[in-house]
């Protein structure tokens, strides 16, 4: 027979400590916040549906996104025991420099959009935590204000070559005088991805305050406030705006990019040549024989091609291919810290995240974007140690294998 009690109190006051209440509102969003599953769904929750779609989705039926996840989640680890794993070091060097984590942050288009801090509050949060970040052309915010915001901060902008070059080549002219030290130019979009969750939400740049999204707008009130009491929401690199996204991308982006342009740029620019959508071996070689000092494995999150390649299942057969003359980067579906590890494992030198921290952007502003890196970083510790490895730099092909699909 189980004999009961009445708890003493002091009992009781060791059961009963209320955790201290937390002022802000932010820290409190933010400390709910374990995984970057969870930012996400804190983000969902705290921006409009266009916004958060524009994000969170891919190009017409979303398989490319889903079967990258899908791949990252067969990725099955080697750990070794009895090991001291005491002291671990996650830097790496990347594009000659050294970076904190195997990871830079990935160029995303209309940032503002997702908080109207956007790409200032992201590049000082890459600033703090040591690794790189990367502007894109879609950016919100100028070259030089990015650069004033985090003048410590490693810099990398990414590069749509329009239909007029001129224009191209006064943006290179720009970064280089700004002190970015690597270019990427994007090689995936000749055309717009079609982004169904876009048309079905009428998401236009600017957004517009249709009926639809007035309604939505309602149980958002926090961020329409914030875009209409801030600087205009426009694309900062772009002569002319209007429409949606897929309509500038039509009209300014040219479909006649060739090899030829990326023998160009590498005359053109002084540091760091990268390029970013490959997506197949072939691809690679050229580029690399061309003077790539890099290649970002990348089908655009999902939004261009559907059924495009798996970059991570790129990343081994790319690095037979290319050896030791250029360094291969890939990107799509990282949602953890272990999956930037599975990608250092298979061959890549580091891994770019887009989404991961635009969820933590959406969830709390530049704060949001710390605890994004944060999390990843804790996670990737966490996943060395129960692996038996002292740092990212001791990860091989055999730490890493890919499960049987059924």
């Amino acid at each position: 027979m189980v004999q009961r009690r009445l708890p003493r109190p002091a009992e009781l006051r060791e059961l009963l400590r209320p955790a201290p209440f937390v002022r802000d509102a932010t820290e409190r969003r933010l400390r709910r916040a374990a995984s970057i599953a969870d930012l996400r769904e804190i983000a969902r929750r705290r921006t409009p549906k266009a916004v958060f779609d524009y994000t969170d989705g891919g190009a017409d039926g979303e398989l490319s996104l889903h079967r990258a996840r899908a791949a990252f989640a067969r990725m099955e680890f080697v750990p070794s025991v009895l090991r001291d794993v005491s002291a671990v070091d996650l830097s790496r060097t990347i594009l000659g420099g050294r970076s904190t984590l195997p990871l830079a942050l990935a160029p995303t288009g209309f940032t503002r959009m997702m908080h109207t801090a956007g790409e200032r509050a992201v590049v000082a949060a890459a600033a703090r935590a040591g690794i790189p970040y990367t502007l894109s052309t879609m950016g919100t915010t100028t070259i030089e204000d990015v650069a004033a915001a985090a003048p410590e901060a490693r810099r990398w902008f990414q590069l749509y070559l329009w239909r007029d070059r001129a224009f191209g080549k006064d943006l290179v002219e720009r970064a280089a005088a700004a002190g970015y030290d690597a270019l990427m130019l994007t090689v995936d979009t000749p055309v717009a991805g079609n982004r169904l969750r876009d048309v079905r939400n009428g998401l236009s740049i600017p957004p517009a305050l249709t009926l639809r999204t007035f309604l939505d707008g309602a149980r958002h009130p926090r961020w329409w406030f914030d875009l209409f009491t801030t600087e205009p929401l426009v694309f900062a690199s772009l002569q002319s705006s209007g429409g949606t996204v897929a309509d500038l991308v039509n009209r300014v982006f040219d479909p006649a990019l060739t090899m030829a342009d990326v023998e160009w740029l590498r005359g053109a620019w002084p540091g760091k040549l990268v390029i970013k959508g490959i997506q197949s071996v072939d691809d690679a070689v050229r580029v690399v024989d061309a003077g790539a000092d890099a290649v970002v494995l990348s089908n655009h999150g999902g939004r261009q091609l559907d059924r495009a390649p798996v970059p991570i299942e790129l990343v081994r057969p790319v690095r037979d291919a290319v050896g030791d003359r250029a360094e291969v980067l890939v990107d799509t579906g990282i949602m953890h810290g272990a999956d930037v590890l599975a990608a250092v494992a298979l061959g890549a030198d580091a891994a770019l995240v887009g989404r991961a921290y635009l969820y933590g952007l959406m969830a709390g502003g530049e704060a949001g974007v710390d605890k994004a890196i944060a999390i990843l970083t804790l996670e990737m510790i966490r996943t060395l140690q129960l692996m038996g490895l002292n740092g990212v730099d001791e990860l091989r092909p055999e730490h890493v294998r890919l499960r049987p699909i059924g």
